[in-house]
């Protein structure tokens, strides 16, 4: 968003995290926006997915006291105004997501700037999906610059505007769920035209570059995904490795704090295959997280 009479963009984050050792190379902050294109079955950050502030509530402990009731001034239509967080006894209520502008969040990140470069590291953009608030990403990238900076990515972004955001990058981790379209689609919500387009983009970037792919049992944990992967990436200079994530039963944890109801068509129970073989025959680097 950018406000018409300061000049100023803004976006929404729901974390930064600080001291971040497994999204890029060294210690990092890691910015995580708000706003996702995809509805993957398996996310584990459903507080990630709107673009808006949201409430958060911890049901499990309510002693269902009432004062959040009597403290909202629109029941039944939560508009995130926070008055129902400031009155809960437990503190089980938090407002999800914090509004910067764009000059706000770069000196935020600035202030560790030497110690992020001493130890290697720096800054890692990351959400939901944080190509979905494209204006306030590349402004904030641009007043970073000088730090080394990086994104974790879906790649579901139009091409033209994830070409501007790669020119203001130094390193691209980037999720690939599904190579067949019409699986990616089933999962995800969204076919991967746009994603398989942006990965020649990373791949031609000159950039380094690593690839995730979230193991999910019984979707893409296939020999013929893997290979379809591998193949698309074999060959490719850049690219440090192929990581290869376990999917964990904690994903549904946060959704019913959302007011979101987890119900994945997959068996969560399942043992993901974890076959690296098939990135070794191919020649790519590949790693168990």
């Amino acid at each position: 968003m950018k406000d018409s009479v300061m000049g100023i963009v803004t976006g929404t984050v729901f974390d930064i995290k600080q001291l971040a050792v497994f999204d890029g190379p060294g210690i990092r902050t890691t910015v995580f926006l708000k706003g996702c294109p995809l509805r993957c079955a398996w996310c584990h950050n459903p507080e990630g997915l709107s673009a808006e502030k949201q409430l958060m509530v911890s049901t499990g402990n309510c002693i269902n006291c009432g004062a959040c009731k009597k403290a909202c001034p629109d029941e039944g239509q939560c508009t995130a105004c926070g008055k129902c967080v400031r009155v809960c006894p437990l503190h089980l209520r938090k407002i999800c997501g914090t509004v910067y502008g764009d000059d706000e969040l770069a000196q935020k990140l600035l202030k560790d700037k030497d110690i992020l470069e001493k130890n290697g590291g720096g800054i890692t953009f990351s959400g939901g999906e944080p190509t979905a608030q494209p204006a306030f990403l590349l402004s904030v990238l641009r007043k970073l610059r000088g730090m080394h900076r990086a994104i974790e990515t879906c790649g579901c972004c139009a091409p033209d505007i994830f070409r501007e955001i790669l020119a203001e990058l130094d390193y691209v981790i980037m999720d690939l769920k599904l190579i067949d379209p019409e699986e990616h689609k089933k999962w995800t919500g969204r076919d991967n035209q746009l994603i398989l387009h942006n990965l020649e983009a990373v791949k031609n970037s000159g950039l380094p570059f690593i690839i995730r792919i979230p193991v999910i049992p019984g979707v893409n944990d296939s020999e013929r995904n893997f290979e379809d992967t591998a193949k698309l990436l074999a060959g490719t200079p850049f690219l440090e490795r192929v990581e290869l994530l376990p999917y964990h039963k904690t994903a549904g944890a946060k959704y019913p704090m959302v007011g979101r109801r987890y119900q994945p068509a997959f068996q969560e129970d399942g043992i993901p295959d974890e076959n690296t073989e098939m990135f070794e025959k191919y020649g790519i680097n590949v790693k168990l997280m």
